[in-house]
């Protein structure tokens, strides 16, 4: 049995709304858990003079787990557009559509948790360790801006190759 939408956009493209919000979750997992975790550069309220205490560890453990938190729900919302996408019988993404959207959403999520919470808010910075220099800052916003440039240069490339599928089909169809 059709899903009702399913004939409503049969053939498009795929919707990009999932793979930006699959790439933004991603790139809070990687922030958290490699900055956060394995080197243990900062945590998310490490400005904090309380991160010399038992107390002050407890509490960015728990902000840092909301923020993981954050990124699960993005990542969960980003396989439910997918999902609706497929169902509504739009064509699947190719490689190129996909991967260029995950990195496309990943260099989102460094460029706006790094103006945010690394310049506005000054929550923490990319290395606290080290006494928050501001390179580090402005090289994680330099990489957020690669990603995204390069994420969105691939995925213009995966467009053209399912543009140049959709015309195949409906060459087919006619």
């Amino acid at each position: 049995m059709s899903h009702p939408t399913s004939d409503t956009h049969r053939g498009e493209l795929p919707s990009r709304t999932g793979g930006l919000l699959m790439g933004i979750g991603f790139g809070g997992f990687v922030d958290g858990i490699v900055l956060h975790q394995i080197l243990q550069w900062h945590h998310m309220l490490s400005h904090e003079e309380s991160m010399k205490t038992v107390a002050g560890l407890e509490v960015n453990t728990l902000a840092d787990g909301f923020f993981h938190a954050a990124t699960w729900i993005f990542v969960l919302a980003g396989s439910i557009a997918m999902l609706i996408s497929w169902r509504q019988g739009r064509l699947s993404p190719n490689l190129p559509f996909h991967l260029g959207l995950l990195l496309t959403g990943w260099g989102l999520f460094n460029v706006v948790e790094g103006v945010v919470d690394h310049h506005i808010l000054q929550l923490h910075h990319v290395r606290d360790d080290l006494g928050a220099p501001l390179s580090w800052d402005l090289g994680f916003l330099a990489f957020g801006v690669a990603l995204v440039v390069g994420g969105w240069l691939l995925h213009r490339r995966g467009v053209a190759a399912l543009e140049r599928r959709q015309a195949a089909l409906s060459r087919r169809a006619a």
